[in-house]
């Protein structure tokens, strides 16, 4: 279909005023349908919403994809449509742990999509470059706020991050590594990927 033919579509079927310029500039990626907009596309080319997606990345994405409405999301979290509405808008989520973890199961979330749909990547490798060159346990409570993810297992990926990174440390202490700088260099490695070694042990990452 030509992008006039696709609005011409959108204006007959759901009275939605699109111009085909408009229409083009959804396909080159340039803006992004509304909620609205994406629904009555997907009807006009007989399709689901998540199939014009690409791969979801915000919670307004992980939601159409899955082909809910606000008011049916919200209430299945135990929110209120105006509290998500606004969270979702805002890009930032803070809903509680019982909200969470139903945000996440809901929408199928991975604990890594969940974690950048929700805004908290940098929140996330802040508190991870803490626990593991302080004290890791201080970190649980926290972390458990921020992911869906069972305490005991959370306990020991952190436990085996801080046992990786001091050790690292401690080897790279020793005279025959260059010293302090050696040290330096090795700890400022782990800390970069440290994200991605938290995936890897927490397996939230696929």
């Amino acid at each position: 279909m030509a992008p006039g033919h696709v609005a011409y579509g959108l204006r007959a079927q759901y009275g939605l005023i699109v111009a085909p310029e408009t229409v083009m500039a959804w396909e080159r990626g340039e803006i992004s349908p509304s909620s609205a907009e994406l629904t009555a596309l997907a009807g006009v080319l007989w399709c689901s919403p998540g199939e014009l997606l690409s791969e979801p990345v915000t919670l307004r994405e992980h939601r159409i994809s899955r082909g809910l409405a606000v008011e049916d999301l919200s209430r299945r979290l135990g929110l209120e449509a105006s509290a998500y509405q606004k969270m979702e808008d805002t890009g930032r989520w803070k809903g509680n742990e019982r909200q969470s973890a139903a945000l996440a199961t809901v929408l199928g979330l991975t604990l890594a999509q969940f974690v950048i749909a929700t805004g908290k990547q940098e929140e996330l490798a802040e508190l991870l470059r803490s626990a593991v060159t302080t004290r890791w346990q201080a970190y649980v409570k926290p972390l458990g706020k921020l992911l869906p993810i069972p305490k005991t297992h959370l306990e020991r990926v952190l436990e085996r991050l801080h046992g990786e990174y001091q050790s690292r440390m401690v080897a790279t202490l020793s005279w025959g590594s260059g010293g302090e700088a050696g040290s330096g260099d090795a700890g400022r490695e782990y800390l970069f990927d440290i994200v991605d070694r938290f995936w890897s042990l927490a397996g939230g990452a696929a």
